[in-house]
C-alpha cells in the first residue's frame, strides 16, 4: 500500500519521465537510464529517474556520479563499502537497497556488510574497511572528523584518493537527500534488502 502522495509507475512523488517531453539532450540522458549498460542500478526508478525533471543539472552532475563510482582509481569493492556506510549513515533504505546486492557482487565481504548494516565495531575488519566505515560514521553520523581518523584515512588513500571518496560519500548522501525529499519507495517483495530502523 503506497502512500497517497506517491505515483504508482515512479514509486516516487514525481511521476516519470516521459522522453517525448525532453529536448535533445534529456532524451539522450533518459536513453542512457533505460539502457541495461547505462550504468544506473534503478533505470528511471530511483534518483536518475528523479534528476531528469532537472535535465541541466542532471547534465552537469552526471559525469561527476560517473567517475567517482566507475572510474577513479580505487576497486568496486572500496567504492561499495563507501557507498553502503554512507547510505546506512543516511538511513537511505532504497539506497541500501540497491548497493547490499551490488556490494556482494563486486566482492564487499557479508561480515563487512553485517558491521555496517547494524552499526556493529570494526574490530576484526580488514584496515582498510574499517577507515572507510569510521570514516563514514564520523563525517555523516557524528559530523566531526577525528585527526586519528583523518590520519589514517589520509595515509590509506593520499590526498587525490581521499578526495575521491570522500566525494562519493557526498555524492551518495546528496543522492540519499533527493530520494528522501521525493519519497522514493521500495519494490514490494521479501527478498528487498532493509535497513533496520526506528
Amino acid at each position: 500500500m503506497l502512500p497517497p502522495d506517491i505515483d504508482p509507475e515512479s514509486r516516487c512523488r514525481l511521476p516519470l519521465v516521459r522522453r517525448e517531453d525532453l529536448d535533445d539532450e534529456g532524451k539522450k540522458m533518459f536513453d542512457t537510464h533505460t539502457d541495461p549498460k547505462g550504468g544506473t542500478i534503478r533505470g528511471l526508478k530511483g534518483p536518475g529517474g528523479i534528476g531528469l525533471h532537472s535535465t541541466k543539472l542532471a547534465g552537469l552532475t552526471r559525469p561527476v556520479g560517473r567517475y567517482l563510482r566507475f572510474e577513479a582509481p580505487e576497486s568496486p569493492r572500496i567504492r561499495e563499502t563507501a557507498i553502503l556506510i554512507t547510505a546506512r549513515e543516511c538511513d537511505s533504505q532504497f539506497e541500501w537497497a540497491a548497493h547490499e546486492p551490488e556490494g556482494l557482487s563486486v566482492g564487499v565481504p557479508q561480515a563487512v556488510i553485517d558491521v555496517i548494516k547494524h552499526r556493529k565495531p570494526t574490530t576484526g575488519l580488514d584496515e582498510t574497511d574499517q577507515i572507510i566505515i569510521e570514516l563514514g560514521r564520523e563525517a555523516f553520523g557524528k559530523r566531526k572528523v577525528s585527526p586519528q581518523t583523518y590520519a589514517r584515512a589520509h595515509k590509506r588513500f593520499g590526498t587525490k584518493g581521499l578526495i575521491d571518496l570522500v566525494q562519493l560519500m557526498g555524492n551518495y548522501a546528496s543522492t540519499a537527500a533527493l530520494l528522501c525529499v521525493f519519497d522514493m519507495q521500495l519494490d514490494d517483495g521479501p527478498d528487498v534488502k532493509r535497513l533496520p530502523v526506528p
